[in-house]
């Protein structure tokens, strides 16, 4: 068995969809196929959402109606067969009642991931219909039955699988099984999601559940790159990371990969492969245990990030100081990506700032408070990356721009600045010119 994912861009047209059905056809053997909502849905489905809370039945309405002719017209676009594209369009529209159905009463929290998980119902459907009308047999599976994910940090895989096989054997055996991304059965039994980008974490998930051979996920990049190219040219694609790479990168910043999709699929030693749907011929990225090179392979940017620096010349180096301040981190549910200390102050930073005025309010009892926002983490990354005699070149760019913090030594695999968002491009840049002056070796 393998795991195909599919993002967005890679189902957002009717000819991109006729390419996913070559990629899927082109390998033999069974296949799960996980694909996202069209590009743009879930942005829609996002302010369908406050719309709906704001009670704003005219642009409701509105947002109803471009979506629906986004599927109509894709589904006319994509069937030649009249009584197929009859029966689909049908189909879609019985789904778009149940939406208005469930927009028609009063709004409330639970009914947010209801209506954004629509997305991956509407394509998955299109897109299962699309298949048997070219022929070609196929299994739509329902992600509610079996994606029972209580935790999103620790998902149980074992209740997943059991959920899964149940699945599997009472629907009709298929080389083909198509099911839906981002969503999830959360621990309240409630339709819930894995966050936006969640779709590939769908795909380790049911991967690592059904003992998959391994996982495709499929994008419009030729996998991960050693910078980033949007912000710096002649970046080299990746051939291979290992797990642990792969998931620095991933979760500082590098926008390919959801942050905890390596997770399920790295204990039970299944690779990922990263694709590119518009050119399925390229290489794309390995990503398993396998150590192919040391030393540097990758930059990554993480942007929204605040610093709060506490300064106290009273407490800092009391016993059990530090454990205070996480405590108050971790009364508000709030993760730290780094930290440094002194004699007198620790700074460290955060990205999710929804409950930054309340830790803020409990932290003044320990210190004076000072906080920094619109900055970014540039993540340095490679197996054993702080052994690389290039390294030390990083610190050349203290001369030229500010630097807020660097963390090294936490991790053989990772350095990270922290800087101004503003100078982030620029940094990208000197750090590509300075770390990747040479050639990438072939295999890295």
């Amino acid at each position: 068995m393998k795991v195909l994912k599919f993002g967005g861009t890679s189902v957002g047209s009717a000819q991109s969809i006729r390419n996913v059905k070559e990629i899927i056809s082109a390998q033999p053997g069974s296949k799960i196929v996980v694909l996202s909502a069209m590009s743009g849905v879930t942005n829609e489905l996002v302010n369908l959402v406050e719309y709906f809370r704001l009670g704003s039945e005219s642009s409701k309405n509105e947002v109803l109606e471009r979506l629906f002719k986004k599927h109509s017209d894709l589904i006319d676009e994509l069937f030649s067969n009249s009584e197929a594209k009859k029966e689909t369009l049908g189909h879609i529209e019985q789904m778009f009642g149940e939406l208005r159905e469930v927009l028609s009463g009063n709004f409330s929290p639970e009914l947010e991931p209801v209506v954004l998980t629509y997305g991956e119902s509407f394509l998955t459907y299109i897109f299962s219909k699309y298949l048997e009308a070219e022929e070609q047999n196929n299994t739509l599976l329902d992600a509610k039955e079996f994606m029972h994910v209580q935790s999103l940090e620790n998902p149980n895989i074992e209740t997943v699988s059991a959920l899964l096989k149940e699945t599997l054997e009472r629907e009709i055996r298929s080389e083909i099984y198509i099911t839906q991304g981002f969503v999830r059965i959360d621990r309240f039994r409630n339709i819930n999601t894995l966050k936006r980008g969640g779709s590939d974490y769908s795909a380790t998930i049911i991967a690592a559940a059904c003992g998959a051979k391994e996982v495709q996920i499929w994008t419009d990049i030729d996998g991960f790159h050693n910078n980033d190219p949007r912000h710096v040219e002649n970046t080299k694609a990746l051939s291979y990371l290992t797990f642990e790479e792969a998931a620095e990168l991933a979760y500082f910043g590098a926008k390919i990969l959801h942050p905890q999709t390596v997770q399920p699929v790295k204990e039970r030693n299944i690779p990922i492969y990263l694709k590119n749907t518009f050119t399925p011929q390229a290489a794309g990225t390995k990503i398993s245990s396998e150590v192919k090179s040391t030393g540097l392979k990758a930059i990554s940017a993480k942007d929204g990030i605040t610093a709060i620096k506490i300064k106290s010349n009273r407490m800092l180096m009391a016993h059990g100081f530090l454990r205070k301040i996480f405590d108050v981190f971790d009364k508000h549910q709030t993760a730290i990506d780094m930290i440094t200390t002194s004699e007198i102050a620790i700074s460290l930073t955060i990205d999710d700032i929804k409950n930054l005025d309340l830790i803020l309010n409990e932290l003044e009892a320990y210190g004076e408070i000072t906080v920094e926002k619109e900055h970014s983490i540039i993540c340095i990354v490679g197996e054993s990356v702080i052994e690389d005699k290039k390294i030390y070149r990083i610190f050349e760019l203290l001369n030229d721009i500010p630097v807020r913090m660097i963390s090294y030594g936490g991790s053989k695999n990772n350095i990270s600045l922290l800087v101004d968002t503003k100078n982030k491009v620029q940094i990208l840049k000197s750090l590509n010119d300075k770390l990747f002056s040479g050639n990438i070796p072939a295999d890295s």
